[in-house]
C-alpha cells in the first residue's frame, strides 16, 4: 500500500525512513544513507535525472539492500516502489 506521507521516502526505493530524508520542508536533505538502496540523501537523489540513474543501478545490481540486517523477509521491491513520490518515477 503506498505511503501518504511522501515526505519519509527515499525518492529512489520507496522504503519508509524514520526522519524525513528531505527535512520537514522538502528542501532540507539529512545526507544520511538508505539502508536499502544505498541512496545518499541531498546527494544522488536531489533531481529527478539523479534518482532515475541511480534507481537503474540499483535495480540492474539486483536491487540488493545496503543493510542487508534490515530487510523484511516478505520484502518486494516492486511493492515497496509504491510509496516513491509519483515526480520521482
Amino acid at each position: 500500500m503506498p505511503n501518504n506521507n511522501e515526505k519519509m521516502v527515499c525518492r529512489v526505493c520507496g522504503l519508509i525512513q524514520l526522519d524525513p530524508p528531505w527535512g520537514e520542508d522538502g528542501k532540507s536533505p539529512s545526507y544520511e544513507i538508505c539502508s536499502c538502496c544505498g541512496v545518499e540523501f541531498g546527494y544522488e537523489d536531489s533531481s529527478v535525472n539523479g534518482v532515475a540513474t541511480y534507481r537503474k543501478k540499483w535495480l540492474e545490481g539486483g536491487a540488493n539492500w545496503v543493510d542487508a540486517k534490515e530487510r523484511p523477509s516478505n520484502w518486494s521491491a516492486e511493492v515497496q516502489m509504491k510509496n516513491v513520490p509519483t515526480e520521482f518515477m
